[in-house]
């Protein structure tokens, strides 16, 4: 087992890695920008090493920065969380030319998910349904038109390096594809440097529903069941919930064979997320794969009782997995608590929390970095807190979240409480009617 862990990393995410890591017996390294100077998770760790200035390119996604801190205080493995370097297989690499143990799954690995065009076809190969479209990137406005027309409208532009969102268009006729192929590969390549456009089937009424899996370093993949993260803003998550209540468990178990095949495709080695779309006739199709941990990996934890962090670090080890399947068998739910003002189109609100009491109780966690007197930084995220709960039934686990809610108290800033709050009353949301594109006509009542 490793002797101590460097977590490439900030926030509620590098405090969570640093508790799994004491109860472990593992050291941890925190390193921080000199705008995290104050952060919990350099206060927590055993030692904390600052690696540059606020910007994340100058810091957290500062490679030579933090491989020095690594090896300044002789870490023996890096953990990367999620966001930032967690997917960057240059860096993956560089960790094992350095003969530190990137706890995640090999550069070879990342990089066969990281390109949309490439995992596409990884999973054709492997036998798991995917959303008909090209074969490829789109060379020409001209070749995109005959494919869209043999695909059907509507189609969506995807940029093949995307994620969150960007270079995303979805075209309804043919007279609308010029304008969004233009506009969706000078975003994608604003974005991520690279311009590639690849088509795919728009799927109308979707459900976002991802397969939690692990995977070994001797061939053995399980899955730890699904998670709906159908309400989402702007293709980020708001709220996620396990089982979902759209699945049936045929439906469950189908696409848990589908997500073992294609971690098993990749000889995938770690804890990772298959996301999937489905239809509203109960077809599901492969979007992406995760090679990293989730932000929402608590709402599995809570119903599994299984610590994903701990089976990350211990996969890292060369421990085997069991390689059992899980089913849910009671209810979780997870509210992502952004520093934003829901009734000014949720704009980023950072500053000073004056005042904060996180809620607690039975079937309540709360995880989360900040505190009375933090100060939330315009340079990152604006994830601040997640409010987890889990019960014996979705209406339990709703009534629960409303609860805790409630309880929560922070001054300074605005936050989504009152959105979730107010979605939580939402019949069509209690009844489990909802979609990908819920949010989009979802109104929020007048400000008290």
């Amino acid at each position: 087992m490793f002797k101590k862990i460097l977590i490439a990393n900030r926030g509620e995410i590098a405090l969570r890695v640093i508790r799994t890591c004491r109860e472990m017996g593992i050291k941890t390294v925190a390193v921080y920008s000199t705008a995290d100077r104050d952060s919990l998770h350099v206060n927590f760790a055993d030692e904390a090493v600052c690696i540059g200035p606020p910007a994340s390119k100058d810091s957290y996604l500062n490679i030579p920065s933090i491989m020095s801190a690594a090896e300044i205080t002789n870490a023996d493995a890096i953990h990367p969380g999620y966001g930032f370097l967690a997917e960057n297989s240059g860096f993956a690499a560089i960790c094992q030319d350095h003969d530190i143990k990137f706890i995640g799954p090999t550069a070879a690995q990342i990089d066969s998910m990281g390109d949309k065009i490439t995992a596409k076809e990884t999973m054709v190969k492997a036998g798991v349904p995917v959303i008909p479209g090209s074969e490829g990137l789109i060379g020409s406005i001209e070749e995109g038109k005959e494919l869209a027309i043999g695909i059907k409208y509507p189609i969506i532009l995807k940029a093949t390096a995307g994620g969150g969102g960007k270079g995303m268009r979805v075209v309804w006729s043919e007279d609308q594809f010029e304008t969004n192929w233009d506009s969706a590969r000078a975003e994608a390549g604003a974005a991520f440097g690279n311009d590639g456009i690849y088509i795919e089937k728009f799927i109308e009424e979707p459900r976002h529903i991802e397969i939690q899996v692990a995977g070994d370093q001797y061939g053995k993949a399980c899955h730890l069941s699904e998670r709906d993260c159908s309400i989402q803003r702007r293709h980020q998550k708001l709220v996620e919930e396990t089982p979902s209540p759209f699945i049936t468990d045929e439906l469950r178990k189908k696409m848990g064979e589908a997500a073992i095949k294609a971690a098993l495709s990749i000889n995938y080695e770690g804890v990772g997320t298959v996301e999937f779309l489905v239809d509203k006739n109960h077809d599901f199709y492969f979007m992406e794969m995760n090679t990293r941990i989730q932000v929402e990996h608590t709402v599995t934890e809570e119903v599994m009782d299984v610590d994903l962090i701990r089976e990350q670090i211990k996969i890292a080890a060369g421990v085997p997995i069991s390689g059992k399947n899980y089913f849910p068998k009671r209810f979780s739910m997870e509210c992502r608590i952004n520093a934003e003002d829901p009734y000014n189109d949720f704009r980023p609100c950072p500053g000073k929390i004056t005042a904060l009491h996180t809620s607690k109780g039975l079937g309540v966690r709360v995880d989360t970095h900040v505190y009375a007197g933090y100060t939330i930084s315009p340079y990152y995220d604006s994830l601040i807190a997640k409010v987890i709960v889990r019960a014996e039934s979705r209406h339990e686990a709703i009534a629960r979240m409303q609860r805790a809610l409630q309880e929560f108290l922070i001054e300074g800033v605005k936050t989504t409480i009152p959105f979730h709050l107010q979605l939580l009353k939402n019949e069509q949301f209690r009844e489990g009617d909802f979609n990908t594109d819920f949010i989009n006509d979802f109104k929020m009542d007048e400000e008290a």
